[in-house]
């Protein structure tokens, strides 16, 4: 059995990725929806089995919680730009801030390199990204690159 972790009270992370886990997470990967009945046909499991199982995984934060995954296109936003930005002197805080009250801004990382900042932007047009710019110039540099087609779409890391 494994120890609690130094800081959380909760077993590491490392040590709750045991073979079921990892086929209960894949399983879950390709069908989120699927019930805790379903999950355990999949991994020979029964359904209480899996409910501790996914609890213990989320209460030590090996799952984070769930998310909808909403098409921008099928929102009347067809256009996804990935923007690095390059912060003027004393404007790195200024421009998290603003990335987070920005509605067209979906992510905001910050990164190394000479750049601080990518931010992933979805808008209507072509034009519309000027306007999100303009708002990030006042605080640094910022380069974009238009998303042209999306051949391996966003998914969950994999530990095997």
């Amino acid at each position: 059995m494994s120890q609690p972790g130094p800081r959380n009270g909760f077993p590491e992370r490392r040590s709750l990725l045991d073979e079921v886990n990892v086929r209960l997470l894949a399983a879950l990967d390709a069908d989120p929806r699927a019930g805790a009945a379903e999950l355990g046909r999949r991994v020979g499991m029964s359904a209480p089995a899996v409910r501790e199982r996914l609890a213990r995984m989320e209460e030590a934060g090996v799952i984070r919680g769930y998310r909808l995954d909403v098409d921008p296109a099928a929102l009347g936003l067809p256009v996804t730009a990935w923007v690095r930005i390059r912060p003027g002197p004393g404007q790195l805080p200024r421009i998290a801030e603003l990335a987070a009250r920005t509605p067209q801004v979906s992510e905001c990382h910050r990164i190394s390199g000479e750049d601080c900042f990518l931010l992933k932007v979805h808008v209507p047009g072509i034009e519309a990204l000027e306007a999100v710019l303009d708002q990030f110039l006042v605080h640094g540099q910022t380069h974009s690159s238009f998303v042209v087609s999306t051949p391996v779409p966003p998914r969950n890391p994999s530990p095997g």
